[in-house]
């Protein structure tokens, strides 16, 4: 089929039909049920990804604000928070592993959820409250016109070409960022050089059943919350693995390392290469001495951190991973997602409206790139020093999850969904909020650094458990934070005085060295991991 014009029309084009995308939709037509908005989605039917956690601020956009808290319900798992496991030289066993964990169920709403089956549903509510969905479809180029008339060129099913004409071009194409990349806004965030390697697992161990309270008794008797359905964390040195069971059976696996520190083990298939390294920690060993990846659906990726130098102007706005992403750890791109399509909407709203965009993009662009670089300094930059250090790394989860609380999670629960515009640390006040979680987490890759430095890294990573009461909105916050803040400076008397003078250059990488496989551990052939597909 040659090329065509068409004479199409629309308010809002948005580029790519998954969450991102399909919320910004959602959220258009229901802000103003005349706008006239275009999904575009390459795909007919959405493949599987990994499984993601929704957190607190995910699960109340997903739930409150969208609508979809009976299908979350009935077609993913509830989450029951996050849960970590550490090993040392000293550990052997599932119950040697130091765990920090809920000691009861928690009270906020969260989700496990399966992205291709959320992605779907989502999707066809856009499309029930009025948006057109064109699938099979790509977008080939876009010229953006800051006048609201932009060409959008779209290959259809068949080869040929169509173009349109949009006043708003919404780009929701997650990492493969089209106008981030078409027009060189796309930057890298050399400071945080992590990779990832997953997959889906079939046969993984549930925690909870019969086999392991008979093997474990006082390992499974020491908490009284459910651990099959949290986050469960395997943290080594330099690196941390998640485990999130889906819906269905499927489990999905991932490891995420900084390259600074470790390497994956050399050799072998990926996925072969994968089991290694979980292998290599007790707890990971054993929940998975019965399973197998799935050999066609193992996914690798280095340099996961970036940021678009822009989340909007004159015509256009990016979303979701298309605008940004920092760390797959405490699942902060659902999060995201909610802050840029809220804003998002808002600003294409107004505009379609007859406000003058131009103040508001302003605002935006400069509210999303503070929080992107106070977000990361505040929780990541060097965070995988310290990560897998029981003793640290239980500190760092107290003062993370009840800052996050403080001041990120009460926001809509006192506003409404309007305080999803805007994103975290951009609201007043959030500098300092920002400052003072950079300096701990500055402060515990210091001793972190130091620890490795003198062999006492890990010391408490056997035969410790932490059992964490979840945080609430109530007058006892305050005081909880405030009990982890006494606590750190206990740490920097105790220890941390050793790099108060002689700190050790956080920007100088250790040299990076693969994790070595165990001596015989259980390992899934390729011909094991094709049955279990």
């Amino acid at each position: 089929m040659s090329d065509a014009s068409s004479n199409a029309s629309w308010d809002a084009v948005v580029i790519g039909g998954a969450l991102s995308g399909s919320a910004t939709a959602l959220l258009l037509r229901r802000r103003n049920p005349k706008l006239r908005v275009l999904v575009i989605e390459r795909s007919h039917q959405f493949k599987r990804r990994v499984g993601e956690s929704t957190v607190e601020i995910s699960a109340y956009f997903l739930g409150r604000v969208l609508g979809l808290t009976a299908h979350l319900n009935e077609h993913h798992h509830v989450k029951q928070g996050l849960r970590f496991w550490f090993t040392n030289e000293r550990a052997e066993t599932l119950t040697d592993c130091s765990e920090t964990g809920p000691g009861y169920n928690v009270r906020f709403p969260g989700y496990q959820v399966d992205r291709a089956v959320l992605d779907e549903h989502l999707l066809a509510e856009a499309a029930r409250a009025g948006a057109t969905v064109r699938r099979g479809c790509r977008v080939r180029e876009v010229r953006l016109d800051a006048v609201g008339a932009s060409q959008i060129t779209v290959e259809n099913e068949d080869g040929g070409h169509e173009h349109i004409t949009a006043r708003w071009v919404v780009d929701a194409s997650g990492v493969a960022a089209f106008l981030g990349r078409q027009e060189g806004w796309i930057k890298p965030n050399s400071a945080h050089p992590i990779a990832a390697v997953w997959s889906r697992w079939s046969g993984v161990k549930n925690w909870d059943d019969a086999t392991f309270a008979t093997t474990h008794p006082a390992w499974a008797a020491r908490t009284k919350a459910i651990r099959f359905t949290a986050t469960n964390h395997f943290v080594g040195h330099g690196w941390w693995a998640w485990c999130i069971p889906l819906k269905g059976g499927d489990t999905s696996i991932g490891i995420v390392y900084d390259q600074r520190i470790t390497e994956l083990p050399t050799g072998g298939h990926l996925g072969e290469r994968l089991h290694a390294m979980l292998n290599t920690h007790p707890a990971a060993r054993a929940l998975l001495a019965e399973a197998t990846w799935h050999e066609g659906d193992v996914a690798f990726r280095r340099h996961l951190a970036y940021r678009a130098d822009r989340v909007c102007g004159p015509g256009f706005a990016l979303v979701g991973d298309a605008a940004a992403f920092m760390d797959p750890f405490y699942s902060p791109g659902m999060d995201w997602i909610a802050y840029t399509t809220t804003a998002a909407a808002a600003l294409i709203d107004g505009a379609c409206r007859g406000r003058p965009p131009a103040p508001r993009i302003e605002k935006q662009n400069r509210q999303f790139a503070e929080s992107y670089a106070r977000w990361f300094d505040a929780l990541y930059r060097d965070k995988y020093y310290y990560m897998g250090d029981h003793e640290l790394m239980t500190l760092a989860f107290r003062l993370d999850l009840g800052t996050y609380y403080l001041g990120v999670v009460a926001q809509p629960f006192k506003h409404g969904a309007k305080a999803l515009e805007t994103p975290p640390f951009a609201v007043p006040g959030g500098r300092f909020a920002a400052a003072v979680l950079a300096r701990y987490n500055r402060r515990l890759a210091q001793i972190g650094r130091d620890r490795m430095r003198r062999g006492t890294w890990g010391r408490r990573n056997h035969g410790h458990y932490f059992a964490f009461n979840s945080y609430v909105l109530g007058p006892s916050l305050p005081w909880r934070v405030a009990r982890a803040f006494i606590d750190w400076a206990g740490l920097e008397l105790r220890e941390g005085w050793r790099t108060w003078f002689r700190a050790l250059p956080l920007d100088q990488p250790v040299p990076a060295r693969p994790v070595s496989t165990p001596t015989s551990p259980p390992r899934a052939t390729e011909t094991s991991a094709r049955q279990s597909r």
